[in-house]
């Protein structure tokens, strides 16, 4: 859904984690813009502390889960000491056993950093070198291949985390200068020496939520933006299909007043403000619901996904491997718990994406409006000669299309519990399939936006109601890339394609006189 990294920038500073402070938009420009990450010094004496905790086990040869036994059903199993070492190397070989496409590297690179900065909060019990060899490798551009399928959502994302963290042995298979090639070539190349790991660092590589969580952050980003470009494209459609602006009275919003209500219908008054009066309603008493209902649907879809963000940014500042290290008690310094369980992470994508899925539904009705529109003085299919063209007519077939997989997609993950491990992990979050649907469904719906926008300019131009104001600047922009479909038919894939690259660029996104130039681009 997204493009690769941009080329590091040495020049700007880099990201300190110290495991508390990391933000999503930190998360975002370390993924997507090639940003630097550092270990912050502050948090090297609590890592120590912890690394010192787990050295004191192994040498006085007392029973800890994972660091002396066995994992999972064979936590049972005492390990000697002189094969604590191997048993962190056979935990990495056994459980890399992923399957499917790779992960996008904007996914690879986020899941990298939070791994990170997960590990320098101190409760893992590993050495910083292992973290500042697993920087070294994020800020070389040296991406771990890393198959979508396998994780479970609890005792976190064993599987995928396992591909992650080969290469820091120069193991597995890494993408590096857009090459795919031997973890081993590509340390050698950038100067990197692989770890020997100590007692415990491989648990703590895989027992955690940082590939959902990497999920679920980017295409919360990418939905809170998808809002922003929808909102303004449904207003062009407005403009388009000469709607009737009384369900856009604030009296209306503030007798139901859900935030994202108040102030979806507030940013459609702004944009609609210019327009003039005469060119709106054209004798209905009544608009359909996917026109009249916007406030009512956005604004709920907007609430719907403030609380996946506060989640979220909890869990990218979280430790959540297994045991935890508490180096402040040595009494119970070592403590076996749940924290790997992506059930919160699971029920927020799932919600998000059950939003996301119904914006691409009341989307695809307006796209219907605007293609059968002859009741609104519109061509049929949105082309001049219609018959022997077919103007847009299957581009809303596209959409219909998408949104149908959406509501496949919008099924829960987090109620498909399938125990493992001989009942030991008997429920199961599914965490990591929520948020790979979360993001598939933000990208189809991000498809579907486009469609409507191209709809919406396409029925501007030939029932001559481009609208003055922002939304004139709008459809301005859509025609700078996309040309006015004219008296025959062209390959529409093109079209879409541009505008769902204007979409993502944050294009469809136009400043009002309420809200200032900021806004502008996103």
């Amino acid at each position: 859904m997204r493009h690769d990294p941009a080329p590091t920038d040495h020049r700007a500073a880099p990201v300190a984690i110290d495991g508390r402070g990391l933000r999503l938009e930190d998360v975002e420009t370390v993924a997507r813009r090639g940003k630097l990450v550092r270990l912050a010094a502050s948090a090297r004496p609590r890592i120590d502390a912890g690394r010192d905790v787990v050295a004191r086990i192994v040498a006085e040869g007392r029973t800890a889960y994972g660091i002396t036994t066995g994992f999972g059903a064979l936590s049972d199993r005492a390990i000697p000491p002189p094969d604590t070492r191997q048993l962190q190397v056979n935990l990495l070989l056994s459980h890399a056993t992923g399957a499917g496409e790779p992960l996008p590297v904007d996914v690879v690179r986020a899941a990298m950093l939070l791994r990170t900065n997960s590990l320098a909060l101190g409760h893992s019990g590993v050495r910083p070198e292992l973290i500042e060899t697993l920087l070294a490798l994020l800020n070389a551009g040296i991406h771990p291949v890393i198959p979508a399928q396998g994780s479970l959502g609890a005792s976190g994302d064993l599987a995928p985390l396992a591909h992650l963290a080969l290469p820091l042995l120069g193991l597995g298979t890494v993408d590096m200068d857009g090459r795919r090639m031997a973890a081993a070539d590509a340390l050698r190349r950038r100067g990197i020496s692989p770890v020997a790991l100590a007692p415990k660092e491989a648990l703590a590589l895989i027992n955690g939520t940082q590939i959902m969580a990497a999920l679920g952050a980017l295409a919360l980003l990418d939905a809170e933006r998808l809002l922003a470009s929808a909102l303004t494209v449904a207003s062009l459609s407005l403009c388009a299909l000469a709607a009737r602006r009384t369900p856009f009275d604030e009296r209306v919003h503030l007798v139901r007043p859900h935030p994202g209500q108040v102030a979806v219908a507030a940013e459609v008054r702004a944009l609609l403000d210019p327009v003039p009066e005469h060119a709106i309603g054209f004798g209905r008493i009544q608009d359909p619901y996917s026109v009249r209902c916007i406030p009512q649907v956005y604004g709920a879809i907007q609430d719907a996904l403030a609380p996946l963000r506060r989640t979220l940014e909890i869990e990218v500042n979280a430790a959540t491997d297994n045991p935890l290290v508490f180096a402040d008690d040595e009494a119970a310094a070592v403590v076996s718990g749940g924290n790997f369980h992506g059930h919160p992470l699971a029920l927020g994508c799932d919600a998000a994406k059950t939003a996301v899925a119904s914006l691409g539904t009341i989307v695809e009705r307006r796209i219907a409006l605007l293609v059968d529109g002859a009741a609104r003085g519109l061509p049929p299919c949105l082309v001049r000669e219609p018959g022997i063209n077919s103007g847009y007519m299957v581009a809303h077939y596209l959409a219909a299309g998408l949104v149908a997989e959406n509501r496949v997609l919008a099924h829960p993950a987090s109620v498909d519990s399938i125990p493992t491990s001989a009942g030991v992990e008997d429920y199961n979050s599914m965490g990591a399939t929520a948020a790979l649907h979360f993001r598939r469904v933000v990208a189809n719906v991000e498809t579907v936006i486009a469609v409507e926008a191209l709809c919406a300019a396409q029925a501007c131009d030939l029932a001559d109601r481009v609208p003055p104001g922002p939304l004139g600047a709008l459809h301005a922009r859509i025609r700078e890339w996309i040309p006015v479909l004219e008296r025959d038919d062209r390959i529409v894939a093109g079209d879409v394609a541009a505008a769902v690259e204007l979409l993502r660029e944050g294009l469809f996104v136009v400043a009002t006189a309420d809200h200032g130039a900021e806004r502008e681009g996103g």
